[in-house]
């Protein structure tokens, strides 16, 4: 062997020669990819289905708010329509009243 010290740039060549990626490296890698492809194709899959059960949940959801509003609604039409009735009666009443006290010349009940 010579006693030349060896050149820098052989050596850094080594070097990156060493750190170099092989075939083998580059297979292994591209094998993770595709698995990894196939693990974000089921996550989209499980993100639809996920959709899906929202938009259904949320649909049923306002079917029953609506139904429950429509309920509402009719309850307070009956409030509002027994409450008039009354009234109406009650101040029917009340003339009746008025009437007989005037016509028996009695005071005015408070």
């Amino acid at each position: 062997m010579s006693t030349e010290p060896e050149s820098l740039i052989l050596q850094m060549l080594r070097e990156m020669r060493a750190d170099m990626a092989t075939k083998d490296d580059i297979v292994a890698v591209k094998g993770d990819i595709a698995a990894m492809q196939s693990q974000f194709g089921d996550l989209k899959a499980d993100f639809n289905s996920l959709r899906a059960d929202i938009a259904s949940d949320t649909i049923g959801l306002r079917k029953e708010l609506g139904d429950r509003i429509v309920g509402l609604r009719r309850a307070v039409v009956e409030y509002h329509t027994s409450v008039i009735g009354h009234g109406v009666l009650i101040s029917e009443l009340e003339a009746r009243l008025r009437r007989v006290e005037q016509h028996l010349d009695l005071p005015e009940a408070h």
